[in-house]
């Protein structure tokens, strides 16, 4: 059992970095850091971008369930 959580962890934790990189926008990096005037607009997230969100909620949340589950069969 403990190897299957192992292996289900790597592939929930591979695949939430790449969610997490397909969620760059396309003003880049630099306007949020650098202080551009994008990081004081609230948007909605509407199509693709709602769906990646989405996907990343899920994703952490299964990434931390494995892990305690993980956790708790190793001692």
């Amino acid at each position: 059992m403990e190897i299957y959580l192992n292996i289900a962890q790597i592939i929930v934790s591979v695949a939430l970095v790449v969610i997490i990189l397909l969620q760059v926008r396309s003003g880049g990096m630099g306007g949020g850091i650098f202080g551009g005037t994008d990081s004081a607009v609230y948007k909605t997230r509407r199509g693709v971008d709602r769906t990646l969100f989405n996907i990343t909620v899920g994703l952490s949340c299964a990434f931390f369930v494995i892990t305690i589950l993980n956790v708790i069969i190793t001692g």
